[in-house]
């Protein structure tokens, strides 16, 4: 078949044309655009073929080097199926490009939904900035009043992490030994594409959402009427004043706006570009008349001389003379001149995996030689910190920064905050015991599984039951890796060690510090007050209290890993078998997402396994009442419940789907809604959904009042308060009992009141 050259700049096709013809590109380039952003396609790719379950174009192709193409007459499934049948030897380039294509429009979609989160957030955060700095110099804030109508981008559908991870593996197996057995299969490969092409189509969508969500907060930043957050910044800039010291920080953030907004608006507006320029003239002029040495903001400094060769300081704490550091450094130092370090093949794919592998043993013996050493060079810290192992690999901006952090970070322990090197000192000195592996095992379960199996004896289980360092080890071996990947949040792309490559936004910015987590937690408690509290007994005065419950607070511990990610987990709700414990979570130390959100999540998450872990095999019996079981009963049984809309019904169907049909996502993303939306009277739930919320995530005191006059809330509000009044009609005949027989009142039963009168309105 002979080819047909197109030249540079033709258009192949246009959104919205109908499907004509798949075409095999032989020779050239071309470029697929999609809404906020591109992919090339090369020789071995085909066009059109990611959208062969659609009767149009949704992708717009253009030549960017001359291209050969061989055009093929098929413009839909059925007729693939018989192409497929009839030219198999062809059908493999089929495959193998819709599973490239697809990977690329995936790695996209999965950047394109950080930068959601950050230019939301940058946004409340620069405009909360404005109004404190124009009160503090008594400048007049310009209100922005639109900005109330936007809310952070709340995804309905969670990108499904492993689909690269799914089709580069098939993509290995159609380019391995075993492709002319996998194309004799011709319905399962034809599956493949019909799978494939759905996926690709889903995935547009939300990348299509994406960008309008960007577009939609853009004018925030930099409208054509003027009226937006840039000329606010730059007003204030002016008059500041050279010598004012919030004259950096304000620079920053114009630069930073000018930055995403290139990113994330791929703008071309002349009038915007004059305005930066004139902008960018006009502050020369200023940091030429400001000779001031201390508005230096530091991204200039040289780099410390310890950190020079940080790798090879690393490597001979570690121990030279082991074959892993040789290995190590050879492997780091071809993975840092890697121009592409996510790419997906065979080679790169093998690397990342034999990085991962030596440091996870460098970082279990840099460990346990810590112990023992009184000083710690700081590679050495950084490397235990955040992953760091050299700077030419962390860049050198990072570097500086990760160096300026290691006289930062003390121990908040008993903030219930920790390093993961802190986490793991806990776990050494006794203080916290190792969390449960992956089959819910703790410590202890594991080592007497080991003794029953034979693997250990009477006398080595003994001696495991006390050994520090074998704790250790199992908190190394069991939890650091699988967590540290999830907290990354690109599984297939994972690799341990820091590379600037992975750092998405300004690393102070994501930097999680004591401070971001308590103030999300705050935001937590003020809307489910309730969140943490656990029932119990009170121990000490069981004479007095006989078994009449009470509720303590246990904060969760936060565990953050040496690493850049986008994700958090909540690892385990209680501590081995004792209920009243702290929960476990897990964030990166540079958490690229919204914090306070990614803890919300993490509470849904949490509360829905505390309550599984203490109503036990009844966690789903509705005869039983609780958070689970309701809910659970409540999803069932949607179809029938007569207090639920057709709407409803229908919306509940199409959430189901997307959640996978798991139960405890739909309960996550319902309390989610709750804490973000409904707890600031703005109604999304439905009505049952409501209730349940209601019931066991109830708002504290200042909320319900706020809500009262709410239709939605009346009859909520009026049984919780006459339940509230019952249980305080108790504490009160309980409180008389004790002093009529002359007993002091105990501080749980005071405590008790100030629970139940936090949940009264």
């Amino acid at each position: 078949m002979a080819g047909i050259i197109l030249n540079k700049d033709r258009k192949v096709y246009t959104y919205g044309q109908p499907m004509t013809s798949l075409h095999l590109i032989t020779e050239g380039k071309v470029r697929a655009d999609y809404p906020g952003g591109s992919f090339l396609l090369g020789k071995g790719d085909v066009i059109g073929i990611c959208e062969i379950c659609s009767e149009v174009h949704f992708l717009e192709y253009t030549v960017t080097e001359t291209a050969t193409i061989l055009t093929y007459p098929v413009t839909n499934i059925e007729a693939l199926e018989d192409f497929m049948q009839k030219h198999p030897d062809i059908s493999r380039f089929f495959l193998l490009s819709a599973f490239h294509q697809i990977g690329k429009l995936q790695n996209s979609y999965s950047l394109s939904h950080v930068r959601c989160g950050n230019l939301y957030q940058n946004l409340l955060s620069d405009y909360s900035a404005y109004n404190k700095l124009c009160e503090r110099y008594r400048l007049p804030a310009r209100p922005m009043d639109e900005l109330s109508a936007y809310t952070a981008y709340l995804e309905d559908e969670i990108p499904d992490l492993w689909l690269n991870e799914f089709y580069a593996g098939f993509s290995r197996l159609y380019a391995g030994p075993a492709q002319k057995a996998l194309m004799q299969e011709s319905s399962a490969s034809l599956g493949m594409l019909r799978k494939c092409s759905l996926d690709f189509r889903k995935t547009y969508l939300g990348a299509e959402e994406q960008y309008h969500y960007l577009q939609g907060l853009r004018h925030f930043y930099f409208d054509p009427s003027g009226n937006d957050l840039f000329d606010r910044y730059t007003s204030l800039y002016y008059k500041m004043g050279a010598a004012c010291e919030d004259m950096p920080p304000v620079l920053d953030a114009i630069e930073r706006m000018i930055r995403d907004f290139a990113a994330d608006c791929d703008c071309e507006d002349p009038a915007t570009a004059r305005r930066i320029l004139s902008f960018r003239q006009e502050a020369k002029h200023i940091a030429n008349r400001t000779v001031s040495p201390a508005q230096s903001d530091g991204s200039g400094s040289a780099l410390p001389s310890e950190l020079l060769g940080s790798l090879n300081t690393i490597l001979d704490y570690a121990g030279s003379e082991l074959d892993v550091t040789d290995s190590f450094r050879k492997h780091v130092q071809t993975y840092r001149a890697l121009t592409d370090k996510t790419a997906m093949d065979a080679e790169t794919s093998s690397l990342r995996k034999s990085v991962t592998e030596e440091f996870y043993i460098l970082y279990s013996l840099i460990f346990e030689r810590s112990l023992s050493s009184g000083f710690l060079p700081a590679p050495v810290r950084m490397f235990l910190y955040f992953g760091y192992v050299d700077e030419d690999l962390a860049g050198h901006e990072n570097t500086v920064f990760l160096y300026s952090l290691l006289n930062q970070i003390t121990s908040h322990k008993d903030c219930g905050v920790y390093t993961f090197y802190d986490w793991l000192l806990a776990i050494f000195n006794g203080e916290k015991m190792p969390s449960r592996n992956e089959f819910d095992q703790d410590y202890s379960d594991y080592i007497h599984k080991q003794k029953v199996s034979g693997s250990i004896t009477d006398s080595e289980l003994r001696q495991l039951e006390d050994n520090a360092m074998a704790k250790v080890n199992f908190e190394l071996k069991n939890l650091f890796p699988l967590v540290n990947k999830i907290t990354f949040g690109h599984v297939t792309t994972f690799c341990p060690v820091f590379s600037s490559d992975n750092v998405l936004k300004n690393l102070k910015d994501t930097y999680v510090t004591v401070g971001k987590i308590s103030s999300a937690l705050e935001q937590i408690r003020a809307v489910d007050y309730t969140a943490f509290y656990r029932e119990s007994l009170d121990l000490d005065h069981l004479d007095i209290m006989g078994k009449e419950p009470v509720h303590t607070e246990y904060l969760p511990d936060v565990i953050l890993m040496p690493n850049v990610g986008i994700r958090g987990s909540m690892w385990q709700e209680i501590e081995g078998r004792i209920r009243n414990s702290p929960g476990r979570m897990f964030l990166s130390i540079f958490h690229m997402e919204d914090v306070t959100t990614t803890l919300i999540r993490l509470t849904g998450e949490f509360r829905w396994e505390l309550c599984k872990r203490i109503q036990g095999g009844r966690w789903n019996d509705i005869s039983d009442p609780s958070l689970t079981s309701e809910y659970y009963d409540y999803i069932q049984f949607y179809r029938k419940n007569h207090d639920l809309t057709p709407e409803a019904k229908e919306r509940l169907r199409t959430s189901l789907q997307r959640a996978k049909n798991s139960f405890r996502e739909m309960f996550v993303r319902d309390y989610m809604i709750w804490v973000l939306f409904e707890g600031k009277g703005s109604p999304r739930l439905n009505k049952v959904s409501r209730k349940i919320l209601f019931t066991y995530c109830p708002f504290p005191q200042k909320i319900c009042r706020s809500l009262q006059d709410n239709p939605l809330y009346t009859e909520l509000l009026e049984r919780h308060r006459i339940k509230t009044a019952q249980k305080l009609h108790h504490l009160d005949a309980l409180e008389q009992k004790i002093l009529r027989s002359k007993s002091p009142v105990p501080e749980s039963l005071t405590r008790e009141r100030r629970y139940l009168t936090s949940a009264s309105s």
